[in-house]
């Protein structure tokens, strides 16, 4: 699980997305939510267009893909009980990071999933 910490003040996930997106292979794929709509190599849901419905294959399509991406949704709420990672951080900027690394730590705990060296 790669961490990537936010930015301070209001950042749109497609363009932070971006930002990072060289740091992977060009042909790796991504799974996303409507924020990161427009973004290269990224699969997110069917938006409906104004005064239209939906197919039924896009609705199965969405539901595919939320069904896929519930366990990131899952580990996001996790992080969000520690509400460093959901509300105003009003301490020194610089311990930001160390200290959402650590949350993000605990949670890795908290599921099972920390490989402690043997």
């Amino acid at each position: 699980m790669e961490v990537e910490v936010g930015v301070p003040g209001p950042t749109a996930d497609i363009k932070l997305f971006r930002q990072s997106q060289p740091k992977f292979d060009t042909s790796q794929p991504f799974s996303g939510d409507k924020g990161f709509q427009g973004g290269e190599n990224i699969t997110t849901p069917h938006k409906r267009k104004p005064k239209r419905e939906l197919t039924q294959q896009q609705k199965d399509e969405n539901k595919a893909l939320s069904s896929n991406r519930i366990f990131i949704e899952h580990l996001i709420c996790l992080l969000k009980i520690f509400r460093i990672s959901s509300h105003r951080f009003r301490l020194n900027l610089e311990t930001y990071e160390q200290i959402i690394l650590t949350v993000c730590g605990l949670v890795r705990l908290r599921i099972g999933s920390l490989i402690l060296p043997s």
